[in-house]
């Protein structure tokens, strides 16, 4: 046995996105603190596996990739998550936001085994750190991306002038139907998230754009 899996059920994220210059970083970080509940360092190793020698069912689409995360925080690697996202719903459908097809799942164990016992290899890997913060049901993560040297198969830190990314989604999976835990009124639905990302876009107007995209 490779691992144990906890799966969860198939539903949606939503998201914007941005990217700015690190000369921007004092004011943005100083903006996005005001208006959110918490804030931690963030670094994270992901690796990107596609299935070995299968096509997509349908012309023109890419067959749907797998992902595995892992968070190292400050020198202590969490466990892995796996997950996976389906082509994003139509423009015409969410056009404030991207709203994608997204099934996830933690692993206890070797995940990447698991992976490749699954049928899928190994297609790439990237270092993201920077900052992450917590504004209710959303997570806001903020970082740069770092390279893995090819001979050490560790992260390169990032040059200062590298581009920031941002992306403002949802934590959890939301669907459309309403739910609570625990007496606390959750961002249950597909419109709600919508709803509280668009606030975080309209926090950051004039100093960062978030936008949709189509990924």
């Amino acid at each position: 046995m490779f691992s144990q899996t906890q799966p969860h059920a198939h539903a949606y994220e939503v998201a914007l996105f941005g990217e700015f210059f690190a000369r921007d970083l004092k004011a943005i970080l100083n903006r996005v603190t005001l208006h959110t509940e918490s804030a931690v360092p963030m670094h994270t190793r992901e690796i990107l596996f596609e299935q070995f020698g299968v096509q997509s069912q349908v012309q023109g689409d890419e067959p749907a990739l797998l992902r595995a995360k892992k968070e190292l925080g400050d020198g202590t690697a969490s466990g892995w998550s796996l997950f996976s996202y389906l082509k994003p719903e139509s423009v015409r459908v969410h056009p404030e936001a991207t709203v994608r097809p997204w099934a996830t799942c933690e692993v206890i164990g070797d995940a990447l085994s698991f992976a490749s016992a699954l049928g899928y290899v190994q297609r790439s890997q990237i270092y993201k750190r920077g900052y992450a913060f917590r504004r209710g049901a959303l997570i806001i993560q903020m970082f740069q991306q770092e390279q893995v040297d090819p001979k050490t198969f560790r992260p390169i830190p990032a040059h200062t002038d590298t581009l920031w990314e941002v992306e403002v989604k949802t934590a959890t999976q939301v669907n459309t139907s309403a739910s609570s835990a625990g007496g606390h009124v959750q961002v249950s639905t597909v419109r709600a998230a919508i709803d509280a990302v668009l606030e975080v876009q309209l926090i950051m107007k004039g100093l960062l754009d978030l936008r949709r995209q189509d990924l």
